[in-house]
């Protein structure tokens, strides 16, 4: 089966500075990939690469088969989405307006439903009404999640699942609604959607990865399982932290990895 995004030896320069050097990755229908490394390993240039929104010096880049710059914007996103690290509203929008920009110019009874949906699985029903300046900067988060779900939603009724693409998603949330929007995630890959994110939070990617790709200085450091990747090796040899796999660096300090949330 043809992945759902191919990047084939990815290069891109800055001021004479190369950010990639040679990336590759495939990402297949349904599989959820995390994009891991230190400060200024390219996960985020990858990621705009990966989005359209960055042409590389060389390599090449394929949606569905399809060269990404084959797409018009208009059809690119009803096959992909991207949820950025941060996003800055500012008109005095109510979080259901946010989120129905998800939906671009459609309308109707279908598209309500679809983004009461959206809301709901941000646990925002209740804000819909609300100006989305006046919420704190997790629920902000939350609510332009929403607006990509629609988004994914809307592509997927027209042309099957897509791709989603997640900038540092859980930075500004609490523990509950990290695992929340983890799960949210894990239900969008059951579908068929390929997701890549990159998550600074090593026990989120172990927890909620079927791959890991570690970047380091702009260039794949280890690609592999949870249990291939997070190792003290890799670890060491890109992070520079020593003997950080399972284990309490002080006696006695808790150690916190939540596998899921209560409910209500």
């Amino acid at each position: 089966m043809n992945p759902v995004i191919a990047a084939s030896a990815i290069t891109v320069r800055a001021g004479g500075k190369a950010l990639l050097s040679g990336v590759s990755l495939e990402v297949a229908a349904g599989e959820t990939v995390a994009l891991v490394g230190p400060n200024g390993a390219g996960k985020s240039t990858l990621l705009r690469v990966l989005s359209g929104e960055l042409k590389p010096a060389s390599g090449a880049v394929a949606l569905k088969g399809r060269p990404l710059a084959a797409y018009a914007p208009r059809e690119l996103a009803l096959h992909r989405a991207v949820l950025s690290q941060a996003t800055h509203v500012a008109f005095p929008f109510t979080v259901g307006e946010v989120v129905r920009m998800g939906a671009g110019d459609r309308h109707g009874r279908t598209i309500d439903d679809l983004a009461e949906a959206a809301l709901a699985d941000v646990e925002l029903s209740a804000f819909r009404d609300r100006i989305i300046t006046t919420l704190s900067g997790g629920e902000q988060q939350r609510a332009h999640f929403a607006r990509v779900l629609l988004q994914l939603a809307c592509g997927e009724a027209a042309h099957g699942p897509g791709l989603l693409l997640l900038d540092e998603p859980t930075a500004s949330l609490d523990l509950k609604h990290q695992l929340d929007l983890i799960e949210a995630v894990g239900r969008c890959s059951r579908r068929g959607v390929a997701v890549v994110a990159i998550l600074h939070d090593l026990n989120l990617a172990a927890l909620s990865a079927d791959r890991i790709v570690v970047l380091d200085r702009g260039a794949v450091a280890a690609s592999g399982k949870p249990s291939e990747t997070v190792t003290d090796d890799v670890l060491g040899r890109v992070f520079g932290v020593a003997n950080a796999v399972n284990r309490v660096p002080v006696p006695g300090a808790p150690f916190i990895l939540p596998h899921g949330a209560t409910r209500s």
